[in-house]
């Protein structure tokens, strides 16, 4: 059954600026599925728990492998580079009405860019002042900014502490070389800066999230773990690099479309299954790996908590500088526009942001994947992969991910390895 690809506009708020800028012209319109063929009429929501604010809208890095500003969507130029304060007041009021709506115990609040913190720690501590002040008292907010670290010092860290505000911080190892690709716009290593911040959160870990990893496949995944470990983070989160059918991973040759009960290679997920051997076999909790434990806990019966496994519906959602309610960033991966829903916090509440069929088909659990995930033996582990990484251009969303060969390698092994522990509650207790 169709439907229209978007809620009804409503009239502008009395108090908007000119508002988010319309979604860019695009040469490859939207896929069928979901924006035209999926019927949300009959979907029952999941309030969204997530809020991911840009706080600037540029960065002064150029890593070889962003999503953002190599992607084929571009709509960032056309956007302020940094929100407003008045934009920051209409997500906080957004935000509060969605929690009072729906009676939410707590929330998640992520401080991204771009670099967030390109002016500084004042715009990252204001937003969410905004929202503490805007949602009810008895709702929990849990506020993360995620920095490339090259300009967090003491000072700033010192005042995102005060604020209680945690710092994530991303790096693709522990070493110089290991980060080559992650340089400023004039080629120049992002290393020493990043380094001193790491050595930083090390020496003050109560706000200290963690590291989000993108995996370089050429990298020796044993190195790029240990290097980290030497950062003493509390957490790793290792991210496959955004890609899909039309665009394969990189290190690999896969074709442009998917295709079934094909053999392929799996560098990822045997990339994985050696630094998870590593974290599993040192016999005790060296930093938690949140890939592993969300898998771990999927074997286990347990519900995901992650969009990258799993088959927990999607309850995040993006508001851009200009005021913009967005889908995720990875979208922009896919195609221009692919992340846009029309909606901004002027005119839209949140709630309406749930009726878009982008949003819904990931809530929509095994009746949202493709048929072989249905009826493959790890799909409501692997849960189909990362939505964008699932992206076949001219035909849309639904199909196994472009990794469904390295995810299905890593579950196996790691359903292979818990096996032999002698009991349940061993597994539980090497994993918290």
């Amino acid at each position: 059954m169709t439907r229209p690809t978007g809620p009804a506009p409503t009239e502008p708020h009395p108090a908007a600026p000119t508002g988010p800028h319309p979604a860019p012209a695009d040469p490859h319109p939207a896929p069928a599925w979901p924006h035209a063929t999926l019927d949300t009429t009959a979907h029952h929501p999941v309030p969204f728990q997530q809020f991911v604010l840009k706080v600037h809208g540029r960065c002064n890095l150029d890593c070889a492998y962003c999503y953002v500003y190599r992607s084929p969507d571009t709509s960032w130029r056309d956007r302020p580079a940094r929100a407003s304060a008045t934009v920051m007041r209409r997500a906080a009021a957004r935000i509060a009405e969605h929690v009072t709506r729906h009676r939410l115990p707590r929330i998640r609040v992520e401080l991204h860019g771009g670099e967030p913190l390109l002016t500084g720690p004042d715009a990252v501590i204001s937003y969410v002042r905004e929202i503490r002040a805007a949602v009810p008292a008895a709702c929990e907010v849990t506020a993360t900014v995620q920095t490339n670290g090259t300009l967090l010092t003491r000072h700033t860290l010192d005042r995102l502490a005060a604020a209680r505000i945690r710092v994530g911080l991303s790096l693709d190892g522990g070493r110089a070389d290991l980060n080559a690709r992650r340089t400023d716009h004039a080629g120049r290593p992002a290393w020493p800066a990043a380094a001193a911040a790491a050595r930083l959160l090390a020496a003050h870990p109560a706000p200290y999230a963690g590291i989000l990893c993108t995996i370089d496949v050429t990298a020796d995944p044993l190195d790029v773990y240990e290097s980290l470990l030497e950062l003493r983070p509390p957490g790793v989160d290792f991210l496959l690099p955004h890609a899909h059918w039309g665009a394969p991973p990189p290190g690999t040759a896969r074709e442009d479309r998917p295709g079934r009960h094909r053999p392929r290679p799996t560098p990822y997920g045997d990339w994985l299954a050696a630094v998870f051997d590593a974290w599993w076999d040192a016999g005790r909790l060296r930093t938690r790996v949140r890939l592993f434990r969300e898998i771990a806990a999927l074997l286990l019966g347990l519900p995901s908590t992650a969009e990258a496994v799993g088959l927990s519906p999607l309850a995040a959602v993006v508001v851009d500088t200009d005021g913009a309610i967005e889908q995720v960033d990875s979208l922009k991966s896919a195609y221009p526009g692919a992340p846009a829903t029309g909606l901004d916090v002027f005119r839209h509440g949140f709630d309406e942001a749930l009726r878009h069929p982008g949003i819904a088909a990931r809530q929509l659990g095994l009746e949202g994947r493709a048929e072989e995930c249905r009826g493959c033996p790890v799909g409501r582990v692997c849960g189909g992969g990362n939505y964008v990484h699932r992206y076949a251009p001219g035909s849309g969303f639904l199909h196994p991910s472009v990794y469904c060969a390295d995810l299905e390698r890593l579950v196996r092994h790691m359903a292979d390895r818990l096996a032999n522990v002698t009991s349940r509650s061993e597994v539980s207790t090497r994993l918290l």
